[in-house]
């Protein structure tokens, strides 16, 4: 027996009109109809094209096909197999639903976030969504390149992302995201932003920062919350957009000339060594790291900016610099650092703020 086509041809479809293939969709759904989502859609997003009817049925059918595992336009029809239409009312086609999403406008996408930061409170009142929320929350934001195909696409041009280590140029369009946690909870999307494949990784970061700790707050996170970032956030003015909402911040340090300077001058008494409770993978020495050694000093940041100048904790990591030869018969006369930098206001102590 053999294929009578190739196997990228060849087409699976779960077509019984008896059974359901996604019967887990339904909590799903009827969690997202209580609080209120088809609701929210309609009342937010107001499409004046001829395709964007209908937004408070089309926009679930996206929701359900993206919890479904769809990750494409055709992949929708995966809410079209078996019985699927005995258990939801709605369900459009794939081409409708790809119409739909191109007759989106940049307004239209700013009407949807609002809808979604809505529903993420109705959804954070309605489930133990982030326990421990008024007491702790953590805001991650971070950037990624995504591989997009087709020399059409709008926005797509040629950005750095890291493949297995290794940072490359992708042509894609450059996602911007910011995450709620509580260090009792999985993240959950509060904020994105989909920029143009060359977009700088700080571009639009200081009022998505905004829009992410107005979303955690109406999510009940009253609390501390603390947002964290990458070096590519370094910048003043996402520092201070995130102390007006009245956060602490916590970001990676370029290491510069004067933030060298700085852990220069600390004393060999002032270091503290630690132990973490889960190793960190080191890019560059390829290695697993779990003990190191942390300082802080008192530093301000961005002082050649008028206006901009910020001071806060450095709070320095160093990690010893294996000799890669010592096995070969070198070994080391005095012992080598790497350093890491930390620019932060966090409460937390030296250590815990390390760690974190």
């Amino acid at each position: 027996m053999q294929l009578w086509h190739s196997p990228a041809r060849t087409h699976a479809s779960f077509d019984d009109p008896d059974l359901v293939s996604r019967a887990g969709l339904v909590p799903v759904m009827a969690l997202a109809e209580r609080c209120g989502l088809p609701a929210l859609v309609r009342r937010h997003v107001k499409i004046t094209s001829r395709t964007g009817v209908n937004a408070d049925l089309k926009a679930p059918c996206l929701i359900a096909g993206m919890a479904a595992g769809a990750d494409s336009i055709d992949d929708m029809d995966v809410l079209r197999h078996g019985a699927m239409d005995t258990l939801f009312d709605g369900i459009r086609a794939p081409s409708t639903l790809g119409s739909f999403l191109r007759s989106f406008t940049w307004g239209n996408v700013r009407q949807l976030e609002s809808a979604g930061k809505e529903f993420l409170s109705n959804l954070a009142g309605a489930a133990p969504l982030l326990p421990g929320k008024d007491v702790l929350a953590f805001i991650d934001i971070d950037s990624m390149q995504k591989r997009v195909y087709g020399h059409a696409k709008a926005g797509a041009a040629f950005g750095h992302t890291k493949i297995g280590g290794k940072s490359l140029l992708v042509r894609g369009l450059n996602v911007l995201a910011a995450v709620v946690c509580t260090p009792l909870s999985a993240p959950v999307i509060a904020a994105t932003r989909l920029r143009g494949g060359s977009a700088h990784s700080a571009r639009g970061a200081a009022s998505l920062a905004a829009e992410a700790i107005t979303a955690a707050r109406a999510a009940g996170c009253t609390g501390k919350i603390v947002v964290r970032m990458d070096s590519a956030c370094y910048a003043g003015k996402v520092i201070a957009a995130i102390r007006r909402g009245g956060a602490f911040f916590s970001v990676t340090a370029r290491m510069d000339a004067k933030i060298r300077s700085a852990i220069a001058a600390i004393g060999e008494d002032a270091w503290t060594p630690v132990s973490y409770p889960k190793a960190i993978w080191d890019e560059d020495q390829r290695r697993w790291i779990s003990d190191a050694e942390v300082a802080e000093v008192s530093y301000t940041a961005f002082a050649s900016k008028k206006g901009q100048a910020i001071t806060a904790r450095l709070i320095a990591r160093r990690v010893k610099d294996l000799n890669r030869k010592a096995g070969e018969g070198q070994d080391e006369l005095f012992c080598c650092w790497r350093y890491h930098a930390l620019f932060t206001d966090s409460p937390f102590e030296m250590v815990i703020s390390s760690l974190n």
